[in-house]
């Protein structure tokens, strides 16, 4: 049976929804980006559709482009608290990556993976279950990790 899952910055002014079938998996990334972007030791997002997310308020978008890779990730937050809310990447067309601690119920996600762990800073313990890669996932063992 599908639910409504909602979330937004910490201000309220951007806020969004989305229609799935339960509560998603996130997934740990320990690359730099994502310590720089959310000033810890890692972020946690999940990915749906871009389309089954409904945003209300006037994100901010900051785009930027890999000099290595060429991919631009188009990041949005909120224009007042500075909350980053979600982004985009060129990589991955007609997907939303959305951070899990802007979900109403973060305190009911479960993190099913963690990736670029060769940037883990010291002193994180990833459980010996939980899968896991050095960098990037393959995309079938991505999908099927946040799937369990």
């Amino acid at each position: 049976m599908a639910e409504t899952i909602e979330g937004g910055c910490r201000c309220g002014r951007v806020r969004y929804r989305a229609t799935m079938d339960k509560l998603p998996n996130v997934y740990a990334c320990h690359c730099l980006d994502c310590q720089t972007w959310s000033g810890s030791a890692f972020s946690l997002q999940f990915i749906l559709p871009e389309d089954q997310l409904e945003v209300t308020g006037e994100p901010r978008l900051y785009e930027r482009t890999s000099p290595e890779s060429g991919r631009t990730s188009r990041q949005r937050a909120c224009p007042v608290c500075f909350t980053r809310v979600y982004n985009t990447n060129s990589a991955r067309p007609g997907l939303a990556v959305v951070r899990g601690g802007t979900l109403d119920r973060s305190d009911e996600l479960k993190v099913a993976a963690h990736i670029w762990t060769r940037r883990k800073m010291g002193g994180i313990v990833i459980p010996d279950d939980a899968p896991s890669w050095p960098e990037g996932a393959p995309p079938a063992d991505f999908i099927a990790a946040l799937s369990r």
